[in-house]
């Protein structure tokens, strides 16, 4: 025979609302769930999902829609975010749209129909035109690393003004003064951010912005091969590179090795995230690192509150701050002389 709610409830010594509120997806004491839960698992216990969805009019599963599924900071969050959420009674439903708009529209009149709670999304399109149905149904949407000013959302991002500011600033204080940068498309938000942050450290320094410095890439290590190639043939003074995300770091380091340049003696770079990768280069590589951890708390708390009905605040947007990790891939010029 199946068990039931008030096996749960003879197990745990919990009071059945008490049982109710977890398996509804409301918050419960740590210790409780704790009890719940092996309750459950040591009951057999079996959630009848749809009989629950028609109680509750909800499914208990968040859409998550992100531009590359291989992109290492989109699955550091992922893997933080689930945990939390799963711990809270919700499943996610992951779509990678490949960097493409109409993928993204496709991904998201997905997770319409699927009826999911709410949508977390690294957007693609900018204007946030996909994501206007699900926000007309008043349910919850979080945006990770991006501002999407013509939706009402919450957005957790980083400061990617000062991110690449103080990336810029290393490259300054040890004496370079051709810097390049290999940034992302001009329509992202954090691309257009981190590349203001790169003219702001260059003004103060009394250095004039020099847009043949400039690699537009499109985030992956694909463009950044062809962007650096480019790069090192027409202006093959350059001293310093500036990689201003993983991809397209690993896309630098691909073509400075394939070339035989030296680092740091005949090039200086300062990439993007993932610290094993950069620990793993000889020598190790100084990078940006951003908080995945506090992204992901941050966005699936926001979503979690949301979704109780009682949190009907204005949207919320978060900036967290990243770090640098220094590594011996700079060079002093400053003592060339």
């Amino acid at each position: 025979m199946a068990a039931t709610i008030k096996d749960i409830a003879n197990a745990t010594g919990l009071g059945l609302a008490t049982i109710s509120s977890y398996l509804n997806g409301g918050n419960v004491r740590e210790k409780n769930r704790e009890k719940i839960e092996a309750a459950i698992k040591e009951l057999n216990f079996e959630v009848n999902e749809v009989a629950r969805g028609l109680k509750t009019k909800r499914t208990h599963t968040i859409g998550v829609v992100i531009p590359e599924l291989n992109n290492i900071f989109c699955t550091q969050i992922i893997t933080e975010m689930e945990d939390i959420l799963r711990k809270k009674g919700y499943a996610t439903i992951v779509c990678d749209c490949r960097t493409d708009k109409m993928l993204e529209r496709e991904a998201v009149d997905f997770l319409f129909r699927k009826r999911v709670d709410g949508i977390i999304n690294m957007p693609v399109d900018s204007s946030g035109a996909h994501l206007k149905q699900f926000a007309s149904e008043k349910k919850p949407i979080v945006v990770i690393d991006r501002l999407l000013p013509q939706l009402i959302c919450d957005s957790v991002l980083v400061d990617n003004q000062k991110a690449a500011r103080q990336a810029v600033e290393i490259l300054l204080q040890n004496g370079h003064r051709r810097i390049a940068i290999v940034t992302g498309p001009e329509d992202i938000y954090t691309a257009k951010e981190r590349l203001l942050g790169y003219r702001a450290a260059l003004e103060m320094a009394g250095i004039a912005y020099d847009e043949t410095l400039v690699v537009r890439s499109d985030y992956t290590i694909s463009g950044a091969v062809c962007g650096v190639e480019q790069l090192l043939k027409e202006r093959p003074d350059v001293t310093a590179i500036f990689a201003a995300n993983y991809e397209m770091t690993m896309g630098t380091m691909m073509v400075l090795s394939g070339r035989g340049i030296a680092i740091p003696d005949q090039m200086s770079v300062i990439g993007f995230d993932n610290k094993e990768f950069a620990r793993a280069l000889h020598p190790a590589l100084t990078i940006i690192t951003q908080p995945t951890e506090a992204i992901a708390k941050q966005v699936a708390d926001m979503m979690l509150q949301r979704l109780d009905a009682a949190d009907a605040s204005e949207p919320k947007k978060v900036y967290l701050q990243t770090d640098v990790l220094e590594g011996k891939s700079v060079k002093n010029l400053n003592d060339a002389g």
